[in-house]
């Protein structure tokens, strides 16, 4: 260009990357709604009516799907829970513990528990342990043994959440209730535990929640009707009826639970997520 023209200025061509973003949202939605739009198109309503909205049976189930089944679900999933939390808090304080035997002991038990099938726990509870010690019984009926099957795998999964959240809490705590004269163990138990329990609060729930869904497995120990949980209540109907929709409502129950409780989990990371900050 000579010196008294104005210099041109090159044209870019193409989209903006916000123009790319926006571009591209756009055809997942199409690509999602085309998918909805293809399995509604697709699908055989009449059969899934059929095997799996029958009102009848759906009447038929009410009210012991709840007073019942769903009981004996939450029972289920709390007396697992508790020995869990008082297993796993013991599992954790020998994780951190000066003692060796006590360190290995508790890191071979999570390597266990963590590593074997919560099914094959429950088979062990109920078959195993009555041969390994004859004439004797878990007290609770199946109650108890349900509690302690739950407990065994949820102590291992409890024990390091524990763990972090002991170890999250701050060193100069510690020191602090050393300086005022609290020994080691009552400062643990006064200061720092509770403490560490504020911080591990939502894994905590997280893991009630899959207890709830891990009760389902009580169907192997023999229970009768009146023990029954929801996937057990929901299976013997679906065999007498030969129809899929008893186990639809089993399904919506523990959806009924899991649901509120995966919000409470999500509120109470949101509310640990701002206090750290």
């Amino acid at each position: 260009m000579r010196g008294g023209d104005a210099q041109v200025q090159p044209r870019r061509s193409g989209l903006t990357r916000r123009q790319k973003r926006t571009l591209s949202r756009s055809a997942q939605y199409v690509l999602f709604v085309a998918a909805v739009i293809a399995f509604a198109a697709t699908a055989d309503w009449g059969r899934l009516k059929n095997q799996f909205a029958q009102w009848d049976l759906v009447r038929q189930m009410f009210p012991d799907v709840i007073t019942l089944a769903l009981k004996n679900t939450v029972l289920y999933t709390m007396s697992g829970f508790v020995v869990g939390l008082v297993l796993g808090m013991v599992i954790a304080l020998m994780r951190l513990s000066p003692v060796g035997p006590y360190r290995w002991v508790a890191g071979i038990y999570i390597e266990i528990f963590r590593g074997l099938p919560a099914l094959l726990i429950f088979v062990f509870v109920g078959v195993a342990v009555p041969l390994a010690f004859p004439g004797t019984e878990i007290p609770g009926g199946t109650y108890g043994k349900v509690a302690l099957a739950l407990g065994l795998v949820s102590a291992a999964y409890m024990a390091e959440t524990i763990r972090a959240g002991i170890q999250a809490v701050p060193k100069g705590q510690m020191e602090a209730a050393r300086s005022l004269g609290f020994s080691h163990a009552r400062a643990m138990v006064s200061i720092v535990v509770p403490q560490a329990f504020r911080i591990v609060i939502p894994p905590l729930t997280n893991e009630l929640v899959l207890l709830f869904k891990d009760s389902s497995l009580v169907l192997f120990l023999g229970v009768t009707l009146e023990e029954r949980e929801l996937t057990k209540f929901g299976r013997d109907l679906a065999s007498q009826t030969a129809n899929s929709t008893p186990i639809l409502v089993a399904g919506l129950c523990y959806l009924l639970v899991t649901i509120p409780l995966g919000f409470v989990v999500r509120r109470l990371e949101a509310k640990a997520g701002e206090a750290t900050k």
